[in-house]
């Protein structure tokens, strides 16, 4: 009975976090390069004396969906795609490294390139400057050149070329910012063979009837689980009641 107990009750537990998880893939089913967070459920026995009865259900967070979602074209000079496996470079607040699918990007009042967010774009000789009234184009490999309005466009200006990378997914975590970095935060090294598409933003890859039927799924979870610790509750009842017929 002191299995049923613990299992049921941890497992109520982590089944509202999984809850916490879907509700917040489907928040953000719109945003721009998202990937969706996965969690799986795992039996913990506990140890120590007189505690080999009883086993806990944790929910252990497995990582990202790295699918890559679909490209939408915006024509818009300054949004850019990751084509297949990579992502883009960004700098934080901390001078820390962050990896974005998310390339909707702008132009800061001192010609820096950034995030949407507010974050430095990262090229090969680090943050991206653009100069001023000028067109920019970015190629497959991420080279940026800029051309001046009122110019021919022949007459092209290199700028700096897109820092792009393609760590191994297993070495990926999540940052609380939303950011990917590796496990250890070492900078992963610029990778020639990812490839970008300009004027043209990946949506997110979170699959909302899936999700919507994992809401379900997961609330009838809670039911059973809740179902099992009143089980538990009745057959306690009930045993006092023969132990005090004894």
């Amino acid at each position: 009975m002191d299995r049923m107990i613990f299992t049921a009750m941890t497992g109520a537990q982590h089944i509202l976090d999984q809850q916490a998880t879907n509700s917040h893939n489907l928040a953000n089913a719109t945003s721009t390069g998202f990937k969706a967070q996965i969690d799986t459920f795992r039996a913990v026995p506990i140890d120590g004396p007189g505690m080999d009865t009883r086993t806990m259900v944790v929910s252990a967070t497995s990582g990202a969906d790295f699918t890559p979602g679909a490209i939408q074209q915006t024509g818009r000079s300054l949004d850019v795609a990751v084509e297949g496996k990579g992502w883009f470079c960004v700098q934080r607040a901390d001078g820390s490294e962050g990896y974005t699918r998310n390339g909707s990007f702008k132009v800061s009042a001192n010609g820096i390139l950034q995030t949407a967010s507010g974050l430095n774009v990262l090229g090969d000789g680090g943050p991206i400057s653009i100069p001023p009234n000028a067109s920019i184009t970015i190629a497959g490999d991420g080279s940026m050149s800029s051309v001046n309005d009122g110019e021919v466009p022949q007459n092209t200006t290199p700028l700096d070329r897109l820092k792009l990378v393609n760590p191994d997914e297993l070495n990926l975590v999540r940052a609380d910012d939303g950011l990917f970095n590796t496990r250890n935060k070492a900078p992963a090294p610029a990778d020639g063979t990812v490839k970008v598409v300009h004027g043209a933003l990946e949506a997110s890859n979170v699959n909302v009837v899936e999700g919507m039927v994992n809401m379900i799924a997961l609330a009838r979870q809670f039911d059973v689980q809740m179902q099992m610790m009143k089980n538990a509750e009745n057959n306690d009842s009930k045993a006092a009641q023969l132990f005090s017929l004894a």
